[in-house]
């Protein structure tokens, strides 16, 4: 049981974030969330939002995989593309923004009560 709830909660985490890139970004919801590649933008906003899961809410890469739908390699490769962008000043501040907007995010209420 409780491993379906750690599913649905990975799931939840991962939608969040997804649709703060998404929006960040400004590209669809639903062409970031497609089940298969897309277009490179929506494959870009993934591999962030990949990276962002992993990075600010601290999750496995393998739950991250499940969580998106994806293979534990696919997540790897996302986080270490994204990582090496933040070479760059102005992404490196941009990522740093994205990341404090979800550490800022409000835990969902059931957690926030136990």
């Amino acid at each position: 049981m409780f491993r379906r709830n750690q599913r649905a909660a990975d799931e939840a985490r991962a939608g969040m974030v997804t649709a703060l890139v998404a929006y960040a970004l400004e590209i669809p919801l639903e062409e970031v969330q497609a089940p298969g590649r897309g277009t490179a933008e929506a494959a870009f906003a993934r591999q962030v939002a990949m990276y962002l899961t992993h990075v600010a809410l601290e999750l496995s890469l393998a739950r991250i995989a499940v969580a998106f739908s994806r293979d534990r390699s696919t997540v790897s490769h996302a986080c270490h593309l994204i990582e090496d962008r933040r070479d760059d000043t102005r992404f490196d501040d941009w990522i740093a923004r994205m990341e404090e907007a979800i550490r800022a995010a409000p835990q969902p209420v059931a957690s926030a009560a136990a």
